[in-house]
This record gives C-alpha cells, structure tokens and sequence, in this order.
C-alpha cells in the first residue's frame, strides 16, 4: 500500500531489508542434491515485520524501507499484497535474500544470513531526508535489524537523535556495535537478548537478580528507558524507573522461530501506542512472540492468535510478585 501524507503513529525503519526465503527437507547432508519442499517467499527485515504486525493488529503505521533490483521489486510486492503502508527508497545494489530450511527429521531451523548491499551516500541521505521531513513526526520510531555492509557504524545513533529531537520515542532492536552506538544517544526502548546484555553491561550476570541489575543499569545511565529482556525459553523480563516484570514463556507447538522477536516489539510497540499501561503491553508483546511460533517461516503472528494467547499470559512483578 502506497503511503499518502499524513499522521503515522509507528514508523519502521529497514535499512537491510530481505526476502525471505523458507523450505523444508528430509535432512542436511553435505555434498549431497538435497529435495527441498516448495518454497515460501516473504517479505522481510525488522522494521517491516514489525510494521507487518502493526498493521494486522489494527495499528497506524508506516513501513520505510530501502530496497533495489529485481529482489527489491519482488519484496515491494509482498509488502504491498499484505497491504502495510509504506514508503520504498530505490536504491542501484540488489536486495538480499536470506534462507531457511526447517530439517524435518530432527525439528531443527537452519537459517542462513547474507550481507545484503552496499548504500551510496545519496541513498542514505535519502533515508534521512525523510525522517527529517515526515510531518506530523511520529510518536514511534522502530529502528530495526541489521545495517547494510559499509554503512557506518553510528547509522541508528544519527537516526536516533534525529528523531529524538523531533519529539519522537525511540525503539531499537539491533545488536553489536550498531546497538551500543545508539545507546549513547539514548532511546526509549531495546529488546536485547541475555548474551547483547552482557555485551552491553561488560557484566555476566547468571540468574534474575543480575539480569535485573544489568538492564536497570542502562536505564540510570540515561541509555534507554525500557528494557524488554528476551529469555527464550525461560520467557521475558521488562525493566524500567517505574517497576519489573516477568512473564513466563507459553508452552506452543513451535513451529519457526522466525520473526517471533519481532512479532513481540511490534505488539507491544503497539500496545504501548493504543496507551496501554507497561505490563499489558508487555503481555501483548509475549502473547505475539509466542503466536508467531505457531507458524513456518517469516509467517510472523496472527492477531487472532495474539487475542487468544494474550489471556494465558501472566505477568508478575519482581518487586511484590503481584499477577498484573
């Protein structure tokens, strides 16, 4: 769906964005002509699965995305089919493909990863020309995913204090150095995993207390104002000045984990934009996470599934054990 002008709560940022290939085999053998299942194609990158989800929750949002070649037309499309508002920058490199074989034999997800393309100076410019010039400015802007090769590592920091200076609430999921550059500029929200934390903090911490100390140290230091902890199995944890909180994983029928990390930061982006109080949009963001499991490849949640899985979700604060 073309964007038209106009008031956008939620803007997605993708600078590496990919489609999104999914198959599935017998078994993974080397040197072996492996017979693959018929493939699915989705569109792809952190910034526009999060505005995927948005959009199928019911939320205002806008998907922009830099994408070229015969790939990046091919994306645009699938975007387009799932009718998420967006805003393509065409860029001269080719867009990247990533893979992923599900080995049925064993349950296992191999996922393969490329670089993606390099970006000319214009083309990053452009990107944040728009930023620079949405009018109303968002009240969300979800910086996420990995950034293209060549690309400076301070890319999200320069688009972080851009849009905090346009009064916008910054959320950030990325890792490594493009995560901890950012961070010095300060955001709003970050979904790190335990090992981005302790790469974060320089601790190691090994059980909640830790974990706890470790992310509520980059709120004091004025680096990000939420924390939303992923434990994978173990489930999720949010911090902030206000509180703690801990939902357990539900126990799913997996079928990908694909997406599942985005689906949660869309949902609970989402909750949060619809002005719901922290901890319901934390269980929103743990109902998605969870729903986006159900489902092979970049499928991503289901706003049916999120509903039904959003009531077995209990969170519990870590300072009175309170269900909220």
């Amino acid at each position: 769906m073309v964007y038209s002008e106009g008031m956008t709560d939620i803007l997605t940022i993708t600078l590496n964005p990919a489609l999104d290939v999914a198959t599935s085999c017998e078994q993974l053998l080397p040197s072996h002509k492996l017979r693959c299942t018929h493939a699915e194609r989705f569109p792809g990158g952190g910034g526009i699965n999060v505005a995927r989800v948005v959009q199928r929750l019911g939320g205002d949002c806008l998907a922009l995305y830099l994408a070229g070649g015969v790939v990046g037309d091919r994306l645009q499309k699938l975007v387009d089919a799932e009718r998420v508002p967006s805003h393509r920058l065409t860029i001269a490199d080719e867009t990247r493909e990533s893979f992923s074989v599900l080995e049925n034999s064993s349950g296992r997800e191999y996922r393969f990863v490329l670089p993606g393309p390099d970006l000319s100076d214009a083309e990053w410019q452009a990107c944040v020309d728009f930023l620079a010039a949405l009018e109303p400015a968002p009240r969300y802007v979800v910086l996420s995913g990995s950034l293209p090769p060549g690309l400076a590592v301070d890319s999200y920091a320069q688009l972080a204090r851009l849009a905090r200076a346009r009064g916008s609430r910054v959320v950030l999921d990325s890792s490594g150095a493009p995560l901890e550059a950012a961070l010095a500029a300060g955001v709003f929200l970050i979904k790190p995993s335990l090992r981005e934390l302790s790469d974060l903090t320089g601790a190691h911490p090994d059980d909640a207390s830790q974990w706890r100390a470790a992310a509520e140290s980059l709120i004091r230091d004025g680096r990000a104002e939420r924390v939303a902890l992923s434990l994978g199995e173990r489930g999720a944890m949010l911090f902030s000045a206000e509180g703690a909180w801990r939902a357990d994983a539900l126990q799913v029928d997996v079928k990908s984990t694909t997406g599942a990390g985005d689906s949660f930061l869309a949902a609970m982006v989402w909750a949060l934009a619809q002005d719901m109080d922290l901890p319901m949009a934390f269980r929103h963001g743990v109902a998605a996470g969870s729903a986006a499991l159900l489902h092979a490849g970049t499928t991503l949640c289901r706003a049916d599934d999120v509903a039904r899985l959003v009531e077995q979700v209990r969170v519990t604060s870590m300072d009175d054990r309170r269900a909220e």
